[in-house]
């Protein structure tokens, strides 16, 4: 990573969701799903959805902060979940689920206390996104990377995940690759 790129770690459901989007983002030139912020170390796929290890399915991107803010970047993933629903997003059931937000620096933490209290004004519920510093990131297995893009007609990814890119695309098309 180049000194002028960024890290942003978000979770918010399901990460095959955020990866797909962000892979799309003008300014966003790597998408990783993986998980943080629990207790367990180097977790596999199967711990993490017993909802034991503390972690969140979240995905890290490095982006270009000249090319798409922080605070853009955000915008977005509140446009992606819904962040009024405890430790859950649709049928996704368990804290692996939660809306969370990691930031890498005091900057960060900043520009994300102030898009919460946007977002606050745009949601008719109390928004439960949680802010936490930054902790150990453990990349997902090899086939949860790009897994909408090789899998698009696989029932979950064609019936939650796609609607959600093509919302995205129509909503944000100046912002695409």
């Amino acid at each position: 990573m180049n000194q002028q790129m960024e890290v942003a770690v978000l979770g918010g459901g399901c990460f095959w969701c955020l990866a797909a989007v962000y892979g799309e983002v003008r300014g966003v030139t790597r998408v990783e799903s993986g998980y943080t912020g629990g207790s367990v170390p180097n977790p596999n796929y199967e711990q993490v959805c017993t909802g034991d290890t503390g972690h969140a399915e979240v995905v890290r991107l490095e982006f270009d902060p000249a090319v798409i803010s922080y605070h853009d970047l955000l915008e977005i993933f509140f446009t992606l979940h819904d962040p009024t629903t405890l430790n859950r997003q649709g049928n996704d059931v368990g804290t692996q689920f939660r809306s969370v937000i990691y930031y890498q620096s005091a900057e960060q933490e900043t520009v994300a206390r102030k898009v919460l209290a946007e977002m606050a004004g745009v949601w008719d519920a109390p928004i439960v996104t949680q802010l936490e510093p930054a902790s150990v990131f453990y990349p997902a297995e090899d086939y949860h990377q790009n897994y909408v893009e090789q899998h698009p007609l696989q029932g979950y990814c064609a019936l939650v995940v796609v609607p959600k890119v093509e919302k995205f695309r129509a909503m944000y098309a100046g912002r695409l690759k």
